[in-house]
């Protein structure tokens, strides 16, 4: 077996959160065919950084200077001035980061709120939302926050790892090209993501 407790803390997990999830993880991961060390080290070292070790299941955007919300959202956030009235205010950043992308609504709407970054690699947006409710058979647009739990995590995590065929390049160690489908052209933290894949490449062995 190679997603067990154990081998989830000697990958770095704390004990708390590898008891927790070891169980969904197995079931996701077995749907989806995640099955070989390589693919298995591949999705929890995304995962891992998705999260923060798993323990953050939802993007919770509370910025507290405007400097940080230019820094991440300068797209979407033409300003400092307009950047300071967002700070300190998640709902409101979410509506207008996330408004008109990814199916959601205007921002008036409340999709990028309703539907901001969820799961263990962060759905974001009513129309993935969508796509994961009908692939799953799960009340997501109904019910997003359901994603934010440990079974829904770990499941719309490896249905969205399946979807991208992120198996294939993990059988290759294409390690990078993984963080480019998960995280897009920012490539956060594609260093520790690529160190993470690695050195689970033995512990799942």
């Amino acid at each position: 077996m190679i997603l067990t407790v154990a081998t989830l803390i000697a990958a770095g997990i704390e004990p708390t959160q590898a008891r927790r999830f070891v169980d969904p993880l197995k079931a996701a991961c077995a749907l989806f065919d995640i099955s070989t060390p390589a693919r298995v080290a591949g999705f929890v070292a995304q995962c891992r950084v998705e999260s923060t070790d798993f323990t953050r299941l939802e993007e919770g955007l509370f910025y507290t200077t405007p400097e940080r919300i230019r820094a991440v959202f300068s797209s979407r956030v033409p300003s400092l001035q307009v950047a300071s009235t967002l700070t300190r205010r998640p709902r409101e950043l979410a509506n207008r980061v996330y408004a008109g992308r990814n199916g959601n609504g205007d921002e008036a709407s409340g999709d990028g709120w309703a539907y901001r970054g969820r799961g263990l690699i962060q759905l974001t947006g009513r129309a993935n939302y969508a796509d994961a409710a009908v692939e799953l058979n799960r009340p997501y647009v109904e019910n997003p926050g359901l994603i934010a739990e440990p079974p829904d995590a770990c499941l719309t995590a490896a249905w969205y790892w399946h979807s991208k065929n992120l198996s294939l390049l993990a059988d290759s160690a294409r390690w990078d090209s993984i963080t480019r489908a998960v995280n897009g052209r920012a490539m956060l933290h594609a260093a520790q993501r690529r160190q993470y894949a690695e050195e689970g490449v033995t512990v799942f062995a």
